[in-house]
C-alpha cells in the first residue's frame, strides 16, 4: 500500500511526525510529575520560598538583627501598624521591635540553608556506606548494618540533643548533630537496592573486565541505586528543617544572632497567652507551608521514579 504523499515526502526527508517522535526521560520525567497539579502548585511556592529566602536582604523592608534599625518602643506591636521607622509592619513585631515579615525572611535562609545542607551531606555519607555494605559484605556489611541498627533504635530528637549539649549551640554543631541521626536511612535503603543490582549482568561483566571496585561502586552501582535516594533526600529536607527547629525551639539550636523560623517561633511562645499570638503564629505558618510543600512534590516524585505506584 502506497503511503499519501504528505507521509511519504517527510520519510524521505527523514523527519518523523512530532506524536511519533521517542519521548526523551527528562520530558516524560516532566509530563509525569505535571499530573498531579497539587505537585506543580507545591513546587512553585517552594521555588518562591527559596526565592524570597535567597533575595531576603532585598525583600525585606528591615534588616531585624542590625540594632541600628531596631525601636525598643515599637515592641510587640499588632500585624499592620505603622511602626517609627516609617513602614507598616504587616505581620507586627516582636518584644525587640523586630519587624516579623523580615525576620521570617531571614529565618527561612537560616532553615533552608540547615535543612538541605545537612541532609544533602547525610545523603553522601549514608550512601557511601550504604555502597560499601552492600558491595563488599561480609564483615563490612554486619559492621555497618549493626550502626544502623543501632542509631535506629533511639529517637533521632534524642541523640541530637545529646549532641548539642555537648557541643553547644551553632549552625554548623547543628548540622553535625542532623546528620548523626539521618545518614542511617540512607544507608539502609541504599543497601536494600544496592544488593539488588549486585547480582546484575553489568556488575559481573565491569568484575570480568577487571575494573577497579571504586569504579565499579560509584560508577556503575551507584547510578542505578539513586530513584529511590533522590525520594528519600526530599523528604528528608524537610524532616531536617523541623528537626532544626524542634532543636532551636528548646534552645539548644542555632544562636539567637543568626535564628531559624523555629527560634522566631519561641521567642513568641511566652506572649501566646497574653494575646500576642503573631509572634509565633506567623514563623509557625511559614514553618509548616515549608514543610508541606516539599513533602507533597517528594511525595509525587516517589510516584514518578517508582513505575509500581503509578495508576
Amino acid at each position: 500500500m502506497t503511503p499519501p504523499p504528505a507521509e511519504a515526502a517527510i520519510a524521505s526527508a527523514g523527519l518523523a511526525p512530532a506524536a511519533s517522535r521517542e519521548e526523551t526521560p527528562l520530558r516524560r520525567f516532566v509530563a509525569d510529575f505535571a499530573e498531579s497539579k497539587v505537585a506543580v502548585g507545591a513546587f512553585v511556592v517552594f521555588v518562591l520560598i527559596v526565592l524570597c529566602a535567597v533575595f531576603a536582604p532585598w525583600i525585606a523592608p528591615q534588616d531585624p538583627y542590625d540594632l541600628a534599625q531596631l525601636d525598643i518602643l515599637d515592641g510587640r506591636m499588632p500585624p499592620g501598624t505603622m511602626g517609627g521607622a516609617g513602614f507598616t509592619y504587616i505581620l507586627g513585631t516582636d518584644d525587640q521591635g523586630r519587624d516579623m515579615f523580615s525576620g521570617i525572611l531571614y529565618g527561612l535562609r537560616i532553615s533552608l540553608m540547615v535543612g538541605a545542607g545537612s541532609a544533602f551531606i547525610a545523603f553522601i555519607v549514608g550512601t557511601a556506606l550504604g555502597l560499601l555494605a552492600a558491595y563488599f559484605g561480609g564483615r563490612t556489611d554486619t559492621l555497618i548494618m549493626r550502626l544502623v541498627d543501632l542509631q535506629l533504635s533511639f529517637p533521632s530528637i534524642l541523640v541530637a540533643l545529646m549532641i548539642l549539649a555537648f557541643l553547644g549551640k551553632g549552625i554548623l554543631n547543628v548540622v553535625i548533630a542532623i546528620v548523626a541521626v539521618e545518614w542511617a536511612y540512607y544507608a539502609r535503603t541504599v543497601r536494600g537496592t544496592a544488593l539488588v543490582e549486585r547480582r546484575r549482568e553489568y556488575i559481573e561483566a565491569a568484575e570480568c573486565l577487571a575494573l577497579s571496585k571504586p569504579r565499579i561502586v560509584f560508577r556503575h552501582l551507584l547510578p542505578n541505586c539513586l530513584p529511590p535516594l533522590i525520594v528519600i533526600l526530599t523528604m528528608q529536607v524537610a524532616r531536617a528543617i523541623a528537626l532544626e527547629a524542634t532543636l532551636s525551639f528548646l534552645g539548644l539550636g542555632v544562636p539567637v544572632t543568626e535564628p531559624s523560623l523555629g527560634l522566631l517561633i519561641a521567642n513568641g511562645y511566652e506572649y501566646m497567652l497574653s494575646g500576642r499570638y503573631w509572634i509565633s503564629f506567623y514563623p509557625g505558618i511559614a514553618l509548616l507551608v515549608t514543610i508541606v510543600v516539599i513533602n507533597l512534590v517528594g511525595d509525587q516524585l516517589r510516584d514518578v521514579l517508582n513505575p509500581r505506584l503509578r495508576k
